[in-house]
């Protein structure tokens, strides 16, 4: 294992997993969101991301996280190892709405000086609140994956399926 994709639902615990991961493997850890999210929440165009991208997985190792299908065929091309995160909706939804919480009211900052709103904790538009982006998503994730798994384009990619928060500690 020394590049590896770790994919899963918003607030399954893909960063803090990954970034533990990279540590134990002593190789870099890419954080999809961190390249994609530009000051005040825009979005780096698509041939800019994936450029960005491209340069951050060209060395030997390296632990990526996140499930942007703009840079999937990318990162997978040149995973060896893709660990799915594939926790229940309860539980995930349980992580999330602490680490919203917790990430409005202490104002933290993240990717290039952003920071969560309040309106994501109270919008039920999926585009406006990752709340209900993760509701509404996690399916649709779960599909997708449980596809890829079985799509011989992956056949030279292992897959590890962690569903519950032990495995995800034991592994």
């Amino acid at each position: 294992m020394r590049r590896v994709s770790v994919v899963g639902a918003p607030g399954s615990g893909k960063t803090t997993f990954a970034a533990r991961l990279a540590t134990r493997l002593r190789a870099p850890h890419v954080e999809l969101d961190a390249i994609f999210h530009q000051p005040n929440w825009g979005e780096l165009p698509a041939e800019e991301f994936r450029r960005r991208v491209r340069d951050a997985i060209a060395g030997d190792t390296w632990v990526v996280d996140g499930n942007y299908s703009a840079v999937q065929d990318l990162v997978w091309a040149s995973a060896d190892t893709v660990v799915w995160l594939d926790l229940d909706r309860c539980t995930v939804m349980r992580a999330l709405a602490r680490r919203t919480i917790r990430r409005v009211a202490r104002r933290e900052r993240l990717w290039n000086d952003n920071r969560e709103r309040w309106t994501n904790l109270v919008s039920l538009d999926p585009e406006r609140s990752i709340l209900a982006w993760s509701w509404t998503m996690h399916p649709t994730y779960r599909e997708r994956y449980a596809a890829a798994m079985d799509d011989p384009a992956w056949a030279d990619v292992d897959f590890v399926r962690l569903t519950t928060r032990r495995d995800v500690e034991a592994f």
